[in-house]
Order: structure tokens, then sequence, then C-alpha cells
């Protein structure tokens, strides 16, 4: 009887995170209820293609929610995705993200924006620049690994440390400047970037991996 109840709570509850998950205007979204926030999400079968823009509220049932983030693995080997518009609103990307969108060649990121999740951006290798907004504190592990096309990009005073494999294999990437924000730069962080011409690593740095 007991193991029944628990299968029951279990089920229950998986429903309802289904029914938190929602489409607007050919985008998911999670939605929580309690905050009235969304977040872009992944779901069976969804697939983005061409130019996307989030919009910075989404409307259901009458309830107005603000969409704060772009989740785990939203936009996960969407290799037909161009470009894509992120909203003020948005804090977060989720790890995975972007994961495979080799057809993205361009994004900018607002400055609502803390934190870059892990394998954020890998493979992306259509992506020629990319401009950290100043909000971001660090560059999560494998965030820019493979983006084979990526010339240039500017890190901000804000970010203090470079995660594992944080460049890794940016073949086409010739200079970078270090942030005399930075403190750490872990390991294989420029592994196989074969251009790099010039670095500028500043005396705040006390550990290079």
């Amino acid at each position: 009887m007991k193991k029944f109840i628990l299968l029951l709570v279990l089920f229950l509850g998986f429903h309802s995170a289904w029914a938190h998950i929602v489409e607007v205007d050919g985008i998911y979204y999670y939605l929580n209820s309690e905050d009235k926030t969304a977040s872009v999400t992944d779901w069976w079968g969804s697939y983005y293609s061409g130019e996307i823009v989030i919009p910075e509220t989404v409307i259901f049932d009458g309830t107005r929610y603000s969409v704060t983030s772009l989740g785990d693995e939203c936009f996960r080997g969407c290799s037909s995705l161009t470009s894509i518009t992120i909203p003020n609103s948005v804090t977060s990307l989720g790890s995975y993200c972007f994961y495979g969108c080799s057809s993205l060649t361009s994004i900018t990121i607002p400055n609502s924006v803390t934190s870059l999740g892990d394998w954020c951006f890998y493979g992306c290798s259509s992506l020629t620049s990319i401009t950290i907004p100043n909000s971001a504190t660090s560059l999560a592990n494998h965030c820019f690994e493979g983006c084979s096309s990526l010339t240039s990009i500017t890190i901000p005073n804000s970010v203090t440390s470079l995660g594992d494999w944080c460049f890794y294999g940016c073949s086409s990437l010739t200079s970078i400047t270090i942030p005399n924000s930075a403190t750490s730069l872990a390991n294989h962080c420029f592994e196989g970037c074969s251009s790099l011409t010039s670095i500028t690593i500043p005396n705040s740095v006390t550990s290079l991996g």
C-alpha cells in the first residue's frame, strides 16, 4: 500500500510539472505560477530554426509571466537556428543552452545576464564574434568550446574566472585580453587555439590551469 501511495505521489508530481510547460507563439516555456516567471525550455519534438525573438513577457490563460531565463538545453541541436534576440528580462543562460547551434552567426547577450552555463555555446561553429555583458561574473566550463569561427571576443571587467576548456578549439581566435578582474584561468582554457598570436594576462591572475 505504501509503495502504491508513493508511486501515486510521484505520478501526480510529474504530471503537475508537465502542466507547467506550455507553448506560446511557437516557443515552449516552463511557467512558475508562484513568482509569475517563465523559462524557455526544451520539449519533446521542439526544434527551432531561422530567426527567433524571445519576448520579455508571455501571457497564458490571462496571466502575464516575465521571461527570466533560457533553460538548460533549450536550443540544443538546433543546427538551423541563425539568430536569436534575448530580452533584458533574462538573467541566465542555462547549461547546453545553444549546444550544437552550428548556423548561429552572431548573438547579443543583454546586460541583465549574470551567468552562462556549462557548454553554453559548445559547437557554435559559425559564431564569429560575441560580447559578454558587464553583468557576467564568470565563463563556465566548455562555454565556447568548438566555436571554430570565433575571431574576437570582449570579456568585461566583471568576469573573475574562465572555466575549464572555456575556449578549447577556438582555432580562429587571434587575440584576447583578460580583464583586470580575473583571478584564475582554468585547465585547458585556450587549448587548440591555433591562431592565437597574442594574449594579455593581468597581474590579478593568481592561477593558471
